[in-house]
């Protein structure tokens, strides 16, 4: 897999029938590695060991509504209430960050009110504060840090 604008993190990776796994320590099992997987994973670690987010408070690859339709979203960091926090678009290196990837990103925050939003492909990464009163977004030199002690 391609380098990304990310620390190096250790992996654990596996094949099974020729096709290469990688172990996700959120889901807490091995996901087929692809582009857009190597990306969430490095973004997991990032979150975690760089900005405190704890393990233990992500979701991954979960199901949304976004009005009737059923959208998977990338990674959601919850508060201590359950409320979202921070929720990640992740796209492979190859995909392009435009402006219908932080369309995508608005839409589904529509539907969960998260204050912060990161978009990444693994080589760019763009964070944004929601500024709801206004109907609109800042952009962020970095992604804040919770606050709290990364979990091993």
């Amino acid at each position: 897999m391609r380098k990304l604008n990310f620390p190096a993190y250790p992996f654990r990776f596996k094949s099974r029938e020729n096709n290469p796994l990688v172990f996700d320590v959120v889901r807490k099992k091995y996901v087929r590695l692809q582009p857009e997987e190597w990306v969430r994973q490095h973004c997991i670690q990032y979150l975690n060991r760089e900005k405190g987010y704890p393990l233990g408070r992500m979701l991954v690859e979960r199901e949304i509504r976004v009005g009737p339709v059923r959208k998977r979203v990338d990674i959601a960091v919850c508060g201590d209430r359950g409320e979202i926090d921070l929720l990640v678009e992740c796209k492979a290196p190859e995909v392009a960050l435009t402006q219908e990837v932080f369309d995508q990103i608005a839409r589904y925050n529509m539907a969960l009110g998260s204050p912060l939003l990161m978009v990444t492909n693994g080589l760019s990464h763009y964070y944004c504060r929601m500024d709801y009163e206004n109907k609109a977004y800042d952009f962020l030199r970095e992604l804040p840090a919770s606050g709290m002690a990364p979990l091993p």
